[in-house]
């Protein structure tokens, strides 16, 4: 067990660009729209769901969320493969999150679907990037903090010479 923990503070601000002039007068009298602010990062547009009356062209926080488990997953699988010798030349994951929405309760992730396609140099290192992804699952931090599935289907391809 470890004495002393790393831990790791995260800020984000989150700024309500919504109001249309009546603020929350109504259900329907506001925007969902909204800004992330990250010191020293461009600001990122959000909005809600299409569905519950955000606009379709700014992020939400659901794809946020998958976003996040994707991402996360991609570093530590590049990480360990750099470490464990297999040469990943692209990848690319088309995730997937299923969300339920139960009128009593709100709504919950079901479950997340990773989707890595990798491409790696050369035939002998398939195996070994196949299974890096349990071990980049194990340690990805995302992963480790949500309360439903997340799982990976990955594919593995041979560069091209």
């Amino acid at each position: 067990m470890e004495l002393h923990p790393k831990t790791h503070t995260y800020q984000v601000k989150t700024i309500w660009t919504g109001n249309t002039g009546t603020g929350t007068e109504s259900y329907t009298s506001y925007d969902r729209d909204h800004d992330f602010q990250i010191p020293g990062k461009p600001i990122l547009a959000g909005s809600a769901d299409h569905a519950f009356r955000g606009n379709k062209g700014k992020h939400n926080p659901e794809e946020l969320l998958v976003a996040s488990l994707s991402s996360c997953h991609m570093l530590w699988y590049l990480h360990l493969c750099a470490v464990e010798g297999v040469v990943v030349t692209d990848y690319c994951d088309e995730a997937e999150g299923m969300m339920v929405e139960k009128r009593e309760m709100g709504g919950f992730f079901k479950r997340v679907l990773l989707k890595p396609k990798v491409t790696v140099q050369q035939e002998s290192m398939v195996q070994k990037a196949l299974d890096l992804h349990h071990k980049a699952h194990l340690n990805c931090f995302i992963a480790n903090s949500v309360n439903f599935p997340v799982e990976h289907e990955a594919t593995i391809l041979i560069a091209k010479l």
